[in-house]
Parts: C-alpha cells; structure tokens; sequence
C-alpha cells in the first residue's frame, strides 16, 4: 500500500511516497483481491481472510513465494525496461519470489545409460555439470554464460564439452552485473557464470569428465523459411561470414548452408521476421550490407502409394565395367502429427545371398541421396519407407557405387508413379485486434487459405487462433495493420506439413521443370 516513483534522467532513484488519495479507493480494491486469490492457495490467509484480520506484509510476502514457487500463482510487475522504470522492483520480485537454485528439481540425461534421466543435486562436492546458455561476442572475443547445476569450477581447471568430448581449459571466469564484470577464481552449483576462451554452441553441457550427462537439450524445429544472401561488397566479405558463424553459434534456429547448383549462401529460420531481425543485425553490429533474395519456403515431398520398382544398371567401357540390380518397394510412412516428417526407413529382405551384404549399404545410402531433391518440385522426399526384396551382382562388374547408381536411378524412375504429393509447412497462428474489427481479421485470415480453429474474447479485445500456410503468411504484418488501424498483432509458431492443393502442386512442378530446363541450357 505505498507507491514507488523513479526519479533521474535513468530511473536510478526509486522514491517511495503515500499512494495519491484519486488512487486510494482502488489501491484497496486490488488489495483485497490479492488477499482473496492468495487465500485461495494458502490456508494462513485464508484464516486470517475469513476472520476478517489484516495479514501482515511478510506473511503476504511468504504466501506469494510460497505459492509462486507451487506454480499456482503468477506475480506480475509494471514498467519499461526502456525507460528503467520499475525495474528494480521487478529485481526485488525476482529474489523475494522465486525459487532459490536448491528448491526446484533439475533433472540431466545420463549419456552412459541411454539418456536416462538424473537428478542434478545442488552441492558444490558433486560431479561438476554446467550448462552453456547465452553466448556474446565483446571487444575480448567469445563470452560463454554457464549456469551450474552441480559441483565446483575453478579457474584454470579442464571441462569436457558432452556434446563433441572436447576438453578445454578455463582461463578466465566472471560474474556478470550487466555490462560490468567481476573477475573470480571460482563458482559452485546454483551459481550463473561466464567464461572467456571458451569455444561452444548454445545448449552445450559441460563436466569434469567424471560424469557423462546433457542437460536436457531443447527441441529445435526444423527451418520453414530460406533466404539466399549475399554481401553487397567484396569488402565486407570476411564480416560477413563472421556474421553467420556468430548467429549459427548463438541460435540453433538459425541455419547456413550453401547452394552448391547456384553456389549461393542460403540462410534458413522460422520465419520472415526472423530472418530479417539477422540481416539487421549483420548491418548494425558488423557494418556489412546485405542482399537477399526471395523468401523461399521450405516445402518437402512425399508418396501417396506403394510402387515396386525393378531397376538394372549396365555400363560397359574399354575396362571393368558397372552391373547392379535392384527390386523392391517403395511406399509411405505414417509420421507423428505436429512433427518434420523427415520419417525414411530402410529394410533389408534379400535371401539367399543375391545381393553381397556389403553392398547393402550402398543400397540404403543411394535411396538417401536420391531423397535429397525430389523429382516433383526439387525438394527432399520424406515420409519414406523402402524394402529390398531382389537384386543381382557380378561377381567382377559389381561395385558399391555401382549399386548406389542403380538405387538412385530406380527410385527416379518409378516416383512418378508412387503418387507425388508436394507438403508445405502450416503455422499456428494467434492474432490479437481489438473486438470491432474480428470480421476483417477472420475475412484476412480466411483469404490465405486459414482454417480457424477458434476464438477467444476478453475485456474487448478478440484472439483468432488458426492454420495458415506459411507461403501465404508473406506481407501479412502490413495487412494486418492496415485492416486494424495498427492495433492487430500477431504470433505464429510451425504447426506441421500437409498436402498443397492439387492447383498449386501442379504450378509448383511446372516451375520446378522450366527451373531445370533453364539450368540444362544455361
């Protein structure tokens, strides 16, 4: 029951003062309703609630840690981090309310044992386990945030990173206070920590060696979205590949490769905005100007029906020459819902030694390569499973790449029959507008070929939650805004692949052919 001012050119100056008297009567009403949601959760209040008795400001305090820590209430502060107002009680809240390290469980997977799971024990003696969670490149090169989960580090020690069994040294050690840093000797379980010199990736765990264990690592989806980019300079080529390998490091999300038909630098995330945050990026931090090409979506390929195919490759020149025959089926594979159908399977059912087992191998690797472009719209096939029933050597003309040729060209050959469907990735969608304009909001989603899966409305505003292709998400920011008078926002997140009307397929494959019919020309 007081109010807090900040003061200063930062908000450096937290004043405290009597609530101002327009404010009293409702500074009592949400009083009350704090009181009442923690009675709610916590039987000292609610005793002192039904006796009608004021609780005091350190059991109201317990009563919100208490049940905070239960996950069964959520403090929520005010301010502007922008403006550093409210932030210092935010940090009070930050230490007066949640758990200290040896109050919530952690659990790490045991790499020895099938990543079956294990307690991580606050206590500075125990196995040292640390996790790499933030990664910031300064003016003394790479700056790695650790947070240890159990044991002891100590500067100058060795830790062995689990994920490549690297080891590296320590060779120096800071506690972070914003930008400042204190420089220490040493660090213990439940302590936040970062180090200098040395070389991860985000989500790295690192140990003594005496241990084998990963914290358990995060799910990352797979890319939805591709740039190609390239500097706008020659001069700026070194910063910009310095660029890629930085946010490659820092955000798993963020993915590069290289086109090697176009000989292009490919960037890859999960969404239009995310790709254009790092182009920004790669502008402001490292002064390097950036073209980039068209959003390309990630669309995938997959087969609708079980084809057998019967495929002998022959090749006679001045010398030993190629024979390798291949039969079998190929046929689709049921992928969990919500996932990267990147689902391939491959089964072996040669008898009686017609192909020689080590050339089976080969087989498998061939369907794998092939998967890589599909034939339909050039993009890889998934969903895959293909059994190799038959086949035929030469016990001198039989080689292992002959057999790899033999399978790529026989799953070319029938995959057109297989019944190609071309899949795009579908978003979940969450788009928040004001009450009065749900009609135009649901009218724009249903133009992009959305399916509305339902809406919610509170306080006058509306949540429209639907899937929505993502090739049809491009300019929908600008659109949204204009349709709301700038009061529409929105979220959207990788739902799943599904099939593309048979329309767009069609157009789809028709540009993949003159693609690669300009390309056989050029």
């Amino acid at each position: 029951m007081r109010a807090f001012y900040n003061e200063g050119e930062n908000g450096e100056n937290v004043v405290e003062k009597d609530i101002p008297a327009d404010f009293i009567d409702q500074a009592n009403e949400y009083r009350t309703e704090l009181i009442a949601k923690l009675a709610d959760v916590d039987e000292g209040i609610a005793e002192k609630f039904l006796m009608e008795e004021e609780p005091t400001q350190q059991e109201i305090a317990a009563a919100i840690r208490k049940a905070t820590i239960a996950l069964k209430f959520v403090p929520v502060f005010c301010g502007s981090a922008f403006k550093n107002r409210g932030v210092q009680k935010l940090l009070d809240g930050i230490s007066d309310y949640l758990p200290n390290p040896k109050e919530k469980e952690n659990t790490g997977l045991d790499l020895d044992k099938g990543e079956e799971k294990v307690i991580m024990e606050t206590d500075p003696s125990k196995p040292l386990v640390a996790y790499a969670f933030k990664l910031d490149d300064g003016r003394y090169g790479q700056l790695t945030y650790m947070r240890i989960y159990q044991g002891t580090m100590k500067k100058g020690d060795f830790i062995i990173n689990t994920t490549n069994q690297k080891k590296v040294k320590i060779p120096r050690m800071v506690r972070m206070h914003s930008s400042e840093m204190q420089d220490i000797d040493s660090a213990s379980a439940g302590d936040i920590v970062a180090l200098f010199g040395v070389d991860c990736a985000s989500g790295d765990t690192f140990t003594d060696g005496s241990i084998n264990v990963a914290m358990s690592s995060m799910f990352i989806p797979e890319a939805v979205i591709s740039l190609a980019v390239a500097p706008k300079s020659k001069d700026a080529a070194s910063n910009f590949s310095k660029a890629l390998q930085k946010f490659r490091k820092e955000d798993p999300t963020f993915r590069v490769k290289r086109d090697e038909e176009s000989n292009e630098t490919i960037i890859e995330g999960m969404g239009e905005l995310h790709l254009e945050i790092y182009i920004e990026r790669m502008k402001r931090e490292f002064n390097c100007e950036v073209i980039a090409g068209k959003p390309q979506v990630a669309y995938r390929e997959t087969i609708s029906r079980v084809t057998d195919f019967d495929y002998t490759h022959k090749k006679q020149t001045g010398g030993s020459g190629q024979y390798a025959k291949v039969v079998g089926t190929i046929e689709p594979l049921q992928v969990e819902e919500g996932k990267d159908p990147k689902a391939y399977e491959f089964e072996d059912e040669v008898v009686g030694g017609r192909i020689p087992k080590e050339f089976i191998p080969a087989v498998d690797e061939g369907f794998k390569e092939q998967m890589v472009k599909g034939p339909l719209i050039g993009f890889p096939i998934v969903g895959m499973k293909v059994t190799l029933k038959d086949g035929a050597y030469h016990d001198v003309d039989s080689s292992y790449l002959a057999f790899k040729i033999a399978s790529m060209a026989a799953l070319r050959e029938v995959y057109m029959e297989a019944g190609p469907i071309a899949l795009e990735p579908i978003m979940k969608l969450e788009t928040v507008a004001p009450e009065e304009y749900q009609g135009s909001v649901m009218g724009g989603i249903n133009q992009r070929r959305g399916i509305i899966q339902g809406t919610q409305t509170l306080e006058g505003s509306v949540t429209v939650l639907a899937e929505v292709p993502l090739t049809e998400m491009f300019g929908y920011s600008t659109d949204l805004r204009s349709s709301t008078q700038g009061k529409g926002e929105f979220t959207m997140e990788f739902a799943k692949y599904a099939a593309v009307p048979r329309t767009i397929q069609e157009e789809l494959h028709k540009k993949y052919l003159e693609k690669r019919a300009a390309e056989a020309k050029g």
